[in-house]
């Protein structure tokens, strides 16, 4: 007997099947089927033959595939009993709860004791797969791999793109073919990671960033995670995500994955991108006020770094504020006696001797200038120079004669009172002071990965948001280094990478795209001579590219020229003009046929409305630019486009194009099938076009 259940939006059609009571399978994950059809003739026909050379049947790839069933790739679920013997569950099914829009599935081994739960559910609204997996055990067992529910990846497809990356080279496009075997990423630093964004996209064959099937998965969990994508013998595939592996360190009676959440799409890349945009944005971050505009950032590092003077921060501040900013950042160096990187990490309170008066009189001023107030924390580390680890030498994580990072250890959160002390530090200073937004750093990996860890840090993140509803909180990690939907349920923002240099910025937003909407993505503004590259850009390529997501500036305003600061002014005017539907935008990447180009359309929800930022990233081959087509328009609308930027036309255009003399109107087809002619420009300059449908 076969039973079959299925969950559906607009955008895909799951359908799992199980017979006589096994472990239930993915018989299939794609385009929407019809209302009325025969789930059971569908998973019958996904059956395979069988041949010489292999079993006499073919064990199932399943949820949760099973050694003990003969499945000759990775299994679902690695166990040892608590005295370190291998257990091969025999798991079958023994209880369902199936709603509309959600799915439960529960197995059990009744001889070993252990009971395994998978949880789905899918978004009507954003066209996103929810998938977990909990497991119980009546005794104490070590789990050493534990996956949420495993996804069949498709025949048609050639390659899988996953994200690699480093400090200030974050979110690396990396395309992999297919073969025999595993492809394995295995995030053991603790988080996320700069080298490991925990996520993968399988493109159907010919599949574009507008065209195509795209599967796409993205795992909810911020202390290191494992992927395994892989191609069996017999030809068929499976992806797998869970944390990284053996980082529960203790025997336990229950573990559980993070959240997986899984698209499927029909429009190229961007179907995914979009369907994750929006619900990263609409359902997994918890906003403290929806309806408060995201407010234009200034944070101070890059202007002063250790050096703080409060003179020189009221200074800074009155001129960040005259550019349009609207909330300021006190970063690094505020607390104990920290002059360097080396000391004071785990000591919050006041430096005196840099703020003699305390920090009221900074934030006064800033509030007088219509700013909210914002501060920088580093709570899970500790140096040793510092009063709180000479009292409590204990509270760290990891050996005594360990290699530190950055000059600093980590804080062990798993430990109870470690979690107190800072709950207890943190909450003063927002208890003493009107701060509404939170910049919370994280600069070294763990001595070794523990998920422990990152339940502390989540129970911590989430007794601070009770006790203080309204204050806004950042993930930031060295810049992207913790970047992932299990921090963003307990985060506002993040800090795509430490990066300010706006040619690399370009590049990295871009391809974030694939998983992060506008509203949720700091960029700022930097200084005219970058701090990390030593490269030098325009004040308009480094404002245009910061305005593509949620705005802030990072540099000392105090360097800028005349001319700059009007330019700077007048594109934070354009940014604050139009985030009301800019932040809530589908971010679609475009296809460009000039890889001098690097190019994407923000389409506003109701589709009225669109903005393209077309970045030349170098020389052309050709001597002309390619037109660049648009995508996600309703091809039987006409469009008004205009160049916003029109007063930055340089010397290299000098024939009569239309988009140069004013709006031109084009229909929706030919945008996206013959494109525009943009003007030519030099390397390191952006072009910013409007569109609004008539």
């Amino acid at each position: 007997m076969t039973d079959c259940w299925r969950l559906d939006s607009f955008a895909q059609t799951l359908v799992l099947a199980a017979e006589d009571k096994r472990m239930p399978r993915v018989v299939y994950w794609g385009a929407p089927l019809p209302r009325g059809c025969d789930l059971a003739a569908i998973a019958a026909s996904e059956a395979r033959d069988v041949t010489g050379g292999m079993l006499d049947a073919n064990p199932p790839l399943s949820i949760c595939p099973e050694a003990d069933r003969g499945f000759p790739g990775q299994p679902g679920l690695a166990l040892r009993n608590a005295q370190g013997r291998v257990l091969r569950p025999r798991l079958r099914l023994s209880e369902v709860e199936a709603a509309r829009d959600a799915l439960v599935l529960t197995c059990a081994d009744a001889e070993l004791g252990l009971r395994y739960v998978a949880r789905m559910a899918i978004d009507p609204a954003t066209h996103v797969l929810t998938l977990s997996t909990e497991i119980e055990s009546e005794a104490p067992v070590i789990v050493d791999w534990l996956a949420a529910p495993v996804l069949p990846a498709p025949q048609l497809s050639d390659e899988m793109i996953d994200v690699a990356g480093r400090w200030i080279g974050e979110f690396q496009l990396q395309r992999t073919p297919w073969s025999a075997g595993i492809r394995l990423r295995e995030a053991r630093t603790g988080r996320s990671g700069h080298e490991h964004f925990p996520g993968l996209i399988v493109p159907g064959r010919g599949t574009s960033n507008g065209a195509g099937a795209a599967h796409a998965f993205h795992y909810g969990w911020s202390g290191g995670h494992r992927m395994i994508a892989e191609e069996l013998p017999d030809g068929r595939r499976q992806v797998q995500f869970g944390h990284a592996s053996a980082t529960e360190l203790e025997p336990v009676t229950r573990a559980a994955t993070g959240p997986l959440l899984v698209t499927y799409s029909r429009a190229g890349l961007n179907g995914c991108a979009t369907a994750f945009q929006r619900h990263i944005r609409d359902r997994i971050v918890q906003w403290p006020d929806p309806d408060r505009p995201r407010p234009v950032h200034y944070n101070c590092w890059e202007a002063i770094y250790f050096d703080h003077d409060v003179a020189a921060l009221k200074e800074i501040a009155t001129r960040a504020a005259a550019l349009g900013a609207e909330r300021f950042v006190l970063d690094d160096g505020w607390f104990g006696t920290r002059d360097d990187d080396t000391s004071s990490l785990g000591d919050w309170w006041v430096d005196a001797r840099k703020y003699p008066d305390g920090l009221a009189p900074l934030i006064d001023h800033v509030h007088e200038l219509n700013m909210t107030f914002g501060i920088w924390f580093e709570p899970e580390m500790i140096n040793a120079d510092s009063d709180t680890f000479r009292a409590h030498p204990d509270w760290a994580l990891g050996p005594v004669d360990q290699i530190e990072g950055r000059q600093q250890r980590v804080l062990d959160l798993a430990n109870e009172k470690v979690r107190d002390y800072l709950y207890d530090r943190i909450g003063a200073v927002l208890r003493d002071h009107r701060i509404d937004y939170i910049k919370w750093d994280h600069n070294r990996l763990l001595p070794y990965p523990d998920a422990a860890q990152t339940r502390g840090v989540y129970d911590l993140l989430d007794r601070l948001r009770a006790a203080h509803p309204t204050v806004e909180i950042e993930s930031c990690a060295s810049g992207g280094g913790r970047i992932d939907a299990g921090i963003l349920a307990r985060t506002h923002r993040v800090w795509l990478s430490d990066s300010n240099d706006a040619a690399e910025r370009l590049r990295m937003q871009h391809d974030a795209a694939l998983f992060l909407p506008a509203a949720i993505t700091g960029s700022h503004v930097g200084p005219r001579h970058c701090h990390t590259s030593g490269r030098v850009h325009d004040i308009r390529l480094r404002a245009w590219v910061a305005a593509q997501r949620h705005m802030g500036f990072e540099m000392d305003p105090r360097e800028l020229t005349e001319e700059e600061a009007q330019v700077l002014t007048r594109v934070t005017a354009w940014w604050k003009s139009n985030r009301d539907w800019t932040m809530r935008a589908d971010i679609h990447c475009l296809d460009s046929a000039d890889p001098a180009i690097t190019a994407e359309a923000q389409i506003a929800e109701d589709g009225g409305r669109f903005v393209v930022f077309a970045g030349r990233a170098g020389t052309s081959s050709q001597i002309l630019p390619r037109p660049l087509c648009l995508t996600g328009l309703d091809p039987e609308a006409s469009y008004r486009v205009e160049i916003v930027n029109r007063e930055d036309l340089g010397p290299l255009s000098r024939g009569a194009l239309p988009l140069k003399d004013g709006p031109v109107e084009l229909p929706g087809a030919f945008l996206m099938s013959q494109g525009l002619q943009l003007p030519q420009a030099f390397p390191d300059t952006i072009w910013v076009l409007e569109g609004t449908r008539l």
